[in-house]
């Protein structure tokens, strides 16, 4: 997967520019607020359909601008493709790939990348939601089925969520919960059991990572956690995973079962959490609620864990996410660091660049001081101020 041109034009703070992008590192160096994260984000926009930094498009525009644009060139598999995206201000966004009108969803796993800023640091000590659309965003762009899977469950999670306050103010009967808690525990079933496959898989790749990156002092572990259930399915437990190269999406026997004991454990919590549910209006249990736990030499780095413990689980994830992505595509995807070498020690950061330089990875950088990277023979470097990129 390599990006090879991009062009922008009334995108945040650029008026026009078309960039091409050299197929291993590229490094954006510059001071703060000079555009360097826009670049950035721009990729990571035209790969996911969403920024990263906020959910308004209008903010993507340039400030008085009726328009903005983002055309975006990459080859996978040898072949070349084409990314354009029009951001009205006014009216609903255009997205074309190839030429052809395509929906956001279906653009989504086109263009794999893998987005590592300051904020990914809260990764392992931030609220579950972070760790849960950690998950999401990795599946879903090895998995189509995962994310039409995950856009039917939050449409159906809204609309029992709304059946629930109908029926806490009495304007509608109990009864209708029924058929939708049963394809909600459907639903739920199947999402639950795709994170645990992908767990299973980035249960080793993250704990190599951490042994690497901590030169062999730490170990880490990851289990899924299912809200609600005392007995949960941790990543040591071989008799309900997946083979280890089926797809999601191709489970084998016994993964279906595994899918069909949770729908009915789903369904019976569903059952028995009714009138809680009902008082709080919201549904209490289901994949929107679970959690990643991650564990070194035993310790739980979300609680106890030191703060070099948890940068070090957080950059051993985002890499898992590298290698997680290149075995189920076949092709690793493009990697995006946004300021973080800034945040990482010396160790840490010479124990990533080895691996980018070894991996032969495509990877965008921004950083603000060049002496984060060797002096010589060391990527493709750019300089970005006040909205200007020229080639150093």
């Amino acid at each position: 997967m390599q990006v090879t041109s991009l062009h922008l034009q009334d995108f945040r703070n650029y008026e026009e520019l078309t960039l091409t992008l050299a197929p291993t590192l590229n490094i954006f160096l510059g001071p703060n607020a000079q555009g360097k994260t826009n670049i950035l984000e721009s990729i990571y926009y035209a790969s996911i359909t969403h920024s990263h930094r906020t959910r308004q498009d209008n903010d993507l525009i340039r400030f008085e601008q009726p328009a903005g644009h983002v055309q975006l060139a990459f080859s996978r598999a040898g072949v070349m493709n084409r990314i354009d995206i029009d951001l009205p201000r006014h009216g609903r966004r255009k997205i074309m790939r190839n030429g052809q009108p395509t929906r956001p969803r279906d653009l989504i796993g086109c263009l794999t990348t893998v987005l590592f800023s300051p904020e990914d640091l809260a990764l392992v000590k931030g609220a579950p939601a972070l760790r849960r659309r950690f998950l999401d965003s990795e599946i879903s762009q090895a998995s189509p089925s995962y994310c039409h899977e995950l856009l039917t469950y939050n449409h159906l999670l809204a609309q029992r969520n709304t059946l629930l306050k109908r029926i806490r103010e009495n304007h509608s009967p109990q009864t209708l919960l029924e058929p939708w808690d049963a394809q909600l525990a459907a639903s739920a079933a199947k999402i639950t059991r795709k994170r645990q496959a992908a767990v299973q898989k980035l249960q080793a790749i993250a704990n190599e990572m951490q042994r690497d990156i901590s030169g062999s002092k730490e170990t880490l572990a990851l289990a899924y956690e299912i809200h609600g259930r005392e007995e949960n399915v941790t990543t040591s437990k071989k008799t309900d995973a997946p083979e280890q190269n089926a797809r999601p999406e191709e489970m084998p026997p016994a993964a279906a079962q595994v899918t069909e004991r949770l729908e009915l454990w789903y369904n019976k919590k569903l059952e028995a959490r009714r009138a809680l549910d009902i008082l709080r209006g919201v549904t209490s249990v289901g994949p929107h609620r679970d959690d990643l736990a991650l564990r070194v030499s035993g310790i739980d780095l979300r609680a106890y864990g030191s703060q070099g413990q948890q940068r070090t689980a957080a950059l051993a994830m985002k890499l898992a996410e590298l290698a997680f992505l290149h075995e189920e595509t076949g092709e690793y995807p493009v990697l995006l660091l946004d300021d973080v070498m800034s945040e990482l020690d010396a160790d840490r950061r010479t124990a990533l660049l080895a691996f980018l330089a070894e991996e032969r990875i495509q990877t965008i950088i921004t950083a603000t001081d060049a002496a984060y990277f060797p002096k010589e023979d060391f990527g493709t470097v750019y300089r970005v101020k006040e909205g200007r990129v020229t080639q150093a």
